[in-house]
Order: structure tokens, then C-alpha cells, then sequence
């Protein structure tokens, strides 16, 4: 049976509003990948290389490439997830309010394809006071001088 209902857009080009199923994204996405980004999951603390990363580049939209942190905002929060004090632009993120599990957060995702990130947290550093504590599986490490490498 094939699930024909759409979890988001695929934008890695901003003008293209072409909805993709379930299936689509299984296909495109690692298991993980999928369950954290399409299904709001969790990956595990400390489980990806993201949380220790110190190269410079964009962190980009695993599902759709947009840009969404910059690494001169990433910081070690301590808490085995990459952790940065505020977005690459006001416009690459959606939040929501997330009451699961008991807890009240804010939920963060992709503007663009609507694809769970992580969460928004007011206990960051001084600059901005927020922390967005996100899944390393859900983004990839733009190190390109001209934004078209991933790494």
C-alpha cells in the first residue's frame, strides 16, 4: 500500500512547492533521519558528531538544503545535541508549542519544509538568552566557500 499523504515540501529549490509522501521521504531519508525529522522523534544524546563539530560552515536542512544555523552561533551546551544561540535568518525556522511528554518546549522546524529540527530553549548564552538544541541527523554541515558542498 502506498501512503499518499504529505509531510512537508521538498525545496531544496525555494521555488519548488512539489509535496513529497511518506514514502518519498522514507526513500530520500535514513531511518533516523525519517523518524526525527518526519515523526518529531529524538535521536540519542551524544549520538551524532555534530554535537563535538568545530569546523565553520551552514548548517543546511537535511531534508530540503536550506540554510538554517550558521557555526558562528554553534556552542557546547553540554548536552550531546549541536546547540546555537539564534538561526541563520528570521525566516528559516517555524516554532510551535510542544506539551508531549508532560513538558511545555518549543518545538523547532524548517520553514521550508516543515521538517522537526529540535527544540528552542531560554537558558542560553547571554548574547541572545536562547538555546536551539537540535538533532545532528537532521542537518548537514555546509563547509563550501560557495554553499554548494555538504559535508
Amino acid at each position: 500500500m502506498t501512503d499518499s499523504s504529505t509531510t512537508g515540501t521538498n525545496k531544496a529549490d525555494p521555488n519548488d512547492k512539489t509535496p513529497m509522501t511518506k514514502d518519498e521521504w522514507r526513500e530520500k531519508l535514513t531511518a533516523e533521519q525519517f523518524h526525527v525529522t518526519r515523526e518529531h522523534g529524538t535521536e540519542r544524546a551524544f549520538s551524532h558528531p555534530y554535537h563535538a563539530e568545530k569546523r565553520d560552515g551552514m548548517y543546511r536542512c537535511v531534508c530540503c538544503g536550506a540554510g538554517l544555523f550558521s557555526s558562528e552561533t554553534k556552542f557546547d551546551s553540554g548536552t550531546g545535541w549541536p546547540s546555537f544561540t539564534d538561526v541563520a535568518a528570521a525566516d528559516t525556522v517555524t516554532k510551535h508549542e510542544d506539551n508531549k511528554f508532560g513538558m511545555r518546549r518549543v518545538d523547532v522546524r524548517c520553514a521550508n519544509c516543515e521538517a522537526h529540527l529540535g527544540h528552542v530553549f531560554p537558558d542560553g548564552p547571554a548574547s541572545t538568552g536562547l538555546r536551539y538544541c537540535i538533532n545532528g541527523c537532521a542537518l548537514n554541515l555546509d563547509t563550501g566557500a560557495d554553499g554548494d558542498t555538504t559535508g
